[in-house]
């Protein structure tokens, strides 16, 4: 094997290593990576698919566009231009290395960044985001192929009523109630799902209510009624199997970009999984996209250190290697397991 190949395929597991910290619907971790010659494919997981909640697969692939986004933030970081294929199929998508290039510091920062998020399920302080900040993650989010609607007052009115529906439609059915309580609580040592020590000890009183999991955790929710947070919803201009990856990596992109702003950005994708509700999302876009998600984005209070880390399935089991490459591949996988994601 020679030196070039050696390189590009070590760079190749780490990305897909560092893919392993990208946020997913109850942290299901719905990917599998294989390394090939000279090239990354990414793959949904139906064993990890939610299929009472998430029967269509939306968030599925919603979740995996934002492992791959993360892949990419990992190869720029080392300096590797790379071009990225979308195949209406499996894979999902084909990553490429093209040339090695000089790191631009914003790679370098977006890397740190994927490094230190979290979803934060607190409430958010009473300071506005400034205008600028709020200008920065819109840009963000379409640059990352994707556009962000902020809501006005009385959308945010009729996105909490949009909630409430969804959250009682899934609480009464049977199926998703105990899918969730499979993934959700505990100290989830397999690797997925929520902890108790990501989720609040009660459910915070907020004006368009979190997700209620059912089951309590260890994390003090924080004071306020999130007043002073933006709501927005996450879209896209097609509902395709493509759209719903594109959104992923635009979700990922904006979620590192208010990481670095020192926003919490929190998902609200019940009422996407609610048809009925879905369609009132769609309604406060006047018909001119799909919605992927509402978001939360709020101030962090700087007196709270932030929520541990939610566990992450082992290198192993979701980066396999194909080629001469096996030895190095090994290696990177071995530096995954130590919990670190490496540049």
């Amino acid at each position: 094997m020679s030196e070039h190949t050696d390189e590009i395929t070590r760079a190749l597991v780490q990305a897909a290593d560092a893919a392993r910290y990208a946020p997913s619907i109850h942290n299901t971790q719905p990917w599998r990576w294989v390394v090939r010659a000279g090239r990354l494919e990414l793959f949904g997981v139906v064993e990890r698919q939610l299929r009472e909640q998430d029967p269509s697969g939306r968030m599925l692939l919603l979740s995996c566009g934002t492992a791959l986004h993360h892949a990419q933030v990992a190869l720029s970081a080392e300096g590797w231009r790379h071009e990225v294929r979308r195949p209406a199929g499996e894979p999902l998508a084909t990553v490429r290395p093209i040339e090695r290039e000089a790191v631009h510091p914003e790679a370098t920062r977006h890397f740190q960044m994927l490094q230190v998020r979290r979803t934060d399920r607190r409430t958010v302080t009473d300071d506005q985001i400034p205008e600028e900040t709020l200008r920065h993650l819109i840009k963000a989010t379409e640059e990352g192929g994707a556009w962000l609607h902020v809501l006005r007052r009385d959308q945010v009115i009729e996105l909490a009523a949009a909630v409430d529906q969804s959250q009682q439609a899934q609480d009464t059915d049977e199926r998703i109630s105990q899918e969730r309580a499979e993934w959700v609580g505990g100290d989830r040592p397999e690797g997925t799902g929520i902890p108790a020590s990501a989720l609040p000890e009660e459910v915070p009183l907020t004006t368009v209510a979190e997700r209620d999991f059912q089951s309590r955790g260890t994390l003090p929710a924080g004071a306020g009624h999130d007043q002073a947070a933006t709501y927005a919803v996450l879209y896209g201009t097609g509902d395709d199997a493509v759209d719903w990856l594109r959104g992923g990596e635009a979700l990922s992109r904006l979620w590192l970009a208010a990481t670095e702003q020192a926003v919490s950005l929190l998902p609200l994708s019940g009422p996407v999984e609610i048809p009925s509700t879905r369609q009132t999302l769609r309604g406060m876009l006047a018909g001119t996209g799909y919605p992927f998600l509402a978001v939360r984005l709020g101030t962090l209070d700087p007196a709270h250190s932030a929520p541990p880390k939610t566990p992450r399935l082992p290198a192993g089991q979701v980066i396999e290697v194909h080629s001469e490459a096996g030895r190095i591949a090994h290696g990177g996988a071995e530096d995954a397991e130590t919990g670190e994601a490496k540049p």
